[in-house]
Order: structure tokens, then C-alpha cells, then sequence
């Protein structure tokens, strides 16, 4: 004993130190273990996206061989009302168009980065497509899915580690409808990590690049369907809205979509709409949901079918319009789309008035504060209604969060609601015309400008209907003018939006079509007159 205590007193001072190396030794062991478990699943969903398109590839070229006389060039140049016509009355087989979408679609993710999955029950779903009795509207029309739309036995990642192999157990109550509707979902797209941002990376997939310029964002988030549909690899895709997350993939990569009313369409968290080249496609793609199969299948859906009448009428329209929100500044190109747009609607009759925002401060621009102190100032100025949308929508991720004031209450978005219908009401509007951030920002930067978003949040806000159509591209004048812009606070955020506008010559630039909740039909009026008339115009330069 005289031996031993002597030893055991030596030694006892080390032994929590010895026991706390131990712990940290576990702890690291154990999140390296964690973290190649991780990059494992990661590696098993690469693999597996890309046995997806080696299949794509052996189905387009096995087609080809077979039938090598298939005019594919001429089929991927149908605008959809017309190949779905052709598909209904058997002119055009949907085999054929089937496999040429397959292929275009290989081409176009091979060159940006677009789809996550390819749906190989596709192929089988062609000899089922059609409906005992009518076929359905979308007969035969293959279509694209966002990753967040759930698809059975497929993935939604959202851009997350921990959902893959987490294959959904039934389809979606829109690819469902879609599916009873004659269509053929084929592949899934593209999204953020998240899918808050406007950009198309994550961790899984990688980059999704926009089709028009490499360098610069699809937009996001639902910018693999952006990138897909601009670039001809889909005829018709879908997508989800959270603050934007329709419009500005279509608007960077210049084609239309359609953010309903949130519950218009089956409700994803954020509001389901569809993504064409044009606005018909949008209107065909409404009239094919808005049935009794999306009634039945979802009690939360009101009964609402296309109002036909509404979306063909040709009756003047009351249009209200706005440049400027003052809280983001439009590029040369936006003010300039609003501005043209606006003259083209007035020479064909219809009556355009300028429309004061009660939900921000209509200030003289030369009266706007100049002496920023950066971030602080630039949130401290952010509508109270946008800080309740922003802060709920960050909500959930973890340092994500931005406090609305003190005065702000839980119904600050019904609020803001019922003061901008009653300023609508007040102008007699049927339509608003609103501007489109664009154009396409370089990639990465819509992490570094969340603030732009402005814009578009509004109407998620307050659940308004709202497209975009492209009207125009930005020209070197507007790159000229672009060496003025300041912005309204002239502060980092206004420094980086410039500095991502620039080099933008020959890109596409939208305007933004509102109308008032559960009237996507008189959205989608405004927005084929834009389209008409814009067209119009083109011809004739």
C-alpha cells in the first residue's frame, strides 16, 4: 500500500483531463462518421442521377434508331395548344413526342445542370395516358416537376442531405391530376438548398446554370424548371411560389408563369403555378387542373373551374401601373419594360393610371435619405409587412430571422391586404402592371441581394395572382444608363445590384401582371394582351 497510494495521488490530477480528450476523441470520431455518412448519400443520389440519364440517353437513341424518319426539330417546335391538338385527335403520336422531349432534355441538363431525377415509369405511363372515353387536355404532353412536388418513389432532397432515400409514398395531389389528365411527368428539377433563394445550388446536385448566358443564375427557386423549359428540354413544367419562386426563374430566363392565389391550385407551403414559353400554355395548363379530379382529391381546393368568359374577353381594361416600390430601384431595362408596356396597352384602348403603394411611402426619389449606415438602415426601412413575411419564412432555419417592430401585430399581411384592395377599389382597377427584377443576376448573387425580392414578395404576401411575361431585352442604352444608378439608399446592397446588372445586353426583361385574389383568369387576360401586343410591336422593328 505504501507503494501504490503515492501513484494514485500522482495520477489522479490527470484523470479529467484524460476523460474530456476521451470525450472530444468520441465526439470528433463520431461526426467524422456522421459527416461520411453524409457525403456517401450524397455520392449514392449522384450516382443515381446519373444512371438517370444514362437512361434518358439509351431511351431517346433506341428510339431514333427505330424510327429514324421522326421529325424531332418540328415536334419540339410546337407551342403546346397546338401539339396538345395534335396529340387529342391522333395526328401526332406521344411516342414520338415523348422521345423527343427525352432527348432535348438530356441535351439541355448535360449543358446547364437542370434535372435531379428522371421518372423512368414515364415510359410505361405512355400506353396509359389516355382516359377511358375523352382524353384528357394534356394528352400525351410531357411534363416537368419541381423537386419539392412530391412524385412517388422519387426524392424530394429540397437541396437537403438528410432527405435522400426518403422516396415519397404517393404522388402529389397535382402530379396526380396531371397524371388523370393524360400528361407524362418525366423528370424532376433543379432547386436552391432550401428553396429560400433565387439562386439553383445545393449541396446534392450541384449548380443549375441559366440556358441564355452560363454565367448568371436561372433564378430560382424553382430554377431547373427555369432553365429546362427556356432552353426547349420541357413544353410545360411546374413549380412552387414562397416569394418569388416562379417569376424570377421565368423572368431571368425570359418565359411566363403563373403564381396563383395560394389555394388555387393545391397548396405546397407556397403556391403551386405552372411554367411555359407562353401565356396559352399557362391558360391550358389552369383549364386542365381546375377539374373535378382536383376538387375531389383535395376538400381544401375551392371548386372554382376556368372561368373561360373572363380569360377571352376583349373588353377594355382598367390597368394600374407602377415603376418603382422605393425600396429596391429598378434597373434602366425594368423602367423601361413598364414604361413601353404601359404605352402599348394605352394605344389599344385601354386605360392605364399610375397607382400610389399605401403600403410604402411614395417619396420624391430626390428626397430619399442619402446618409445610409448600411445593413441596419436598409432593414430598419423594410415595410412592416415585409419583415412579417420575411421573418416567418426564416423561421424555421436555424440564425434565420428578421424581427418585425414592436408595433407590427400577427395580421400585419391581412392589414396590408385590406389597405391595398381598398386603393384598388378606389381606382376602379381590373389589373395591375408591375415591374420584374431583371434582368438575370450573375450566380451567387441572389445570396448576397435577398433584399430584391421586393418586387414579387408583395403578392405572396398578399396572396395575389401574379405572371411575368418577357417584353424586352436590355440594350446598350440601358447599359449606358446603368453607369448612373445609385439606388434609393446608396448603400452596399444597391452597390452589389448594380455591379450584377451590369454585362447584361441581350438578356431577357419582364414586367409583372397582378389581379385580385381568385382571379388568375383576368391575370392571365393582361398578360396575353402583353404578350399580343409586344409581339405586334417586335414584327413590325
Amino acid at each position: 500500500i505504501a507503494v501504490t497510494v503515492p501513484t494514485m495521488r500522482v495520477s489522479l490530477p490527470f484523470l479529467p483531463t484524460l476523460l474530456c480528450c476521451s470525450a472530444a476523441s468520441l465526439l470528433l470520431l463520431l461526426r467524422w462518421r456522421r459527416r461520411k455518412g453524409l457525403w456517401r448519400k450524397v455520392k449514392e443520389a449522384r450516382q443515381r442521377h446519373d444512371r438517370g440519364l444514362a437512361q434518358m440517353e439509351k431511351a431517346a437513341l433506341g428510339f431514333r434508331k427505330q424510327h429514324p424518319s421522326v421529325d424531332t426539330v418540328s415536334i419540339l417546335s410546337l407551342p403546346l395548344p397546338e401539339l396538345s391538338r395534335k396529340l387529342r385527335d391522333g395526328s401526332l403520336p406521344p411516342e414520338q413526342v415523348f422521345y423527343a422531349y427525352v432527348g432535348k432534355a438530356l441535351q439541355v441538363t448535360r449543358e446547364t445542370n437542370c434535372i435531379t431525377d428522371y421518372l423512368q415509369e414515364s415510359e410505361t405511363q405512355l400506353q396509359q395516358a389516355a382516359r377511358p372515353g375523352q382524353p384528357g387536355l394534356l394528352y400525351g404532353v410531357p411534363v416537368s416537376i419541381k423537386d419539392s412536388i412530391n412524385c412517388q418513389g422519387y426524392d424530394s432532397t429540397i437541396g437537403f442531405v438528410s432527405n435522400i432515400n426518403n422516396p415519397a409514398a404517393e404522388d402529389s395531389v397535382l402530379v396526380q391530376v396531371l397524371k388523370k389528365q393524360g400528361a407524362v411527368p418525366f423528370v424532376k428539377t433543379n432547386v436552391p438548398q432550401s428553396l429560400v433563394s433565387y439562386d439553383c445550388e445545393n449541396l446534392i446536385f450541384g449548380q443549375t446554370f441559366n440556358p441564355l448566358l452560363y454565367t448568371r443564375t436561372p433564378g430560382g427557386s424553382s430554377g431547373g424548371e427555369g432553365a429546362l423549359i427556356a432552353a426547349g428540354g420541357s413544353i410545360l413544367g411546374f413549380g412552387t411560389d414562397l416569394g418569388g419562386s416562379l417569376r424570377l426563374p421565368a423572368a431571368f430566363c425570359g418565359i411566363c408563369a403563373l403564381k396563383p392565389t395560394g389555394n388555387r391550385l393545391r397548396y405546397l407551403v407556397a403556391a403551386v403555378g405552372p411554367m411555359a414559353k407562353d401565356v396559352e400554355s399557362l391558360a391550358l395548363s389552369m383549364r386542365a387542373l381546375l377539374c373535378e379530379d382536383m376538387f375531389s382529391l383535395d376538400s381544401t381546393v375551392p371548386p372554382l373551374p376556368f372561368k373561360e368568359e373572363v380569360y377571352s374577353s376583349t373588353q377594355p381594361l382598367r390597368i394600374g401601373y407602377y415603376e418603382t416600390d422605393f425600396f429596391t430601384m429598378p434597373s434602366p431595362a425594368m423602367r423601361r419594360a413598364v414604361r413601353e408596356t404601359k404605352q402599348l396597352l394605352e394605344d389599344a384602348g385601354h386605360t392605364v393610371g399610375r397607382y400610389i403603394n399605401p403600403l410604402c411611402k411614395d417619396r420624391d426619389e430626390g428626397e430619399l435619405d442619402k446618409s445610409s449606415a448600411g445593413l441596419l438602415l436598409r432593414l430598419s426601412k423594410i415595410p412592416d409587412w415585409l419583415k412579417t413575411l420575411l421573418s416567418w419564412i426564416t423561421k424555421p432555419f436555424p440564425g434565420g430571422s428578421i424581427s418585425a417592430p414592436p408595433t407590427s401585430s400577427a395580421f400585419a399581411p391581412q392589414e396590408s391586404c385590406h389597405k391595398f384592395i381598398a386603393q384598388w377599389k378606389k381606382l376602379n382597377l381590373d389589373v395591375m402592371l408591375c415591374p420584374m427584377l431583371g434582368p438575370a443576376l450573375p450566380v451567387g448573387y441572389p445570396g448576397k441581394l435577398s433584399v430584391a425580392v421586393s418586387y414579387t414578395i408583395l403578392y405572396n404576401c398578399l396572396d395575389f395572382p401574379a405572371g411575368v411575361v418577357p417584353v424586352t431585352t436590355v440594350t446598350t442604352k440601358d447599359e449606358e444608363e446603368l453607369k448612373g444608378y445609385k439606388g434609393h439608399f446608396q448603400d452596399w446592397w444597391d452597390r452589389i445590384l448594380a455591379k450584377g446588372f451590369r454585362g447584361s445586353v441581350g438578356l431577357p426583361v419582364a414586367v409583372q401582371c397582378v389581379a385580385l385574389p381568385w382571379q388568375e383568369e383576368l391575370c392571365l387576360r393582361l398578360m396575353r394582351e402583353v404578350e399580343k401586343l409586344t409581339q405586334e410591336k417586335n414584327r413590325l422593328l
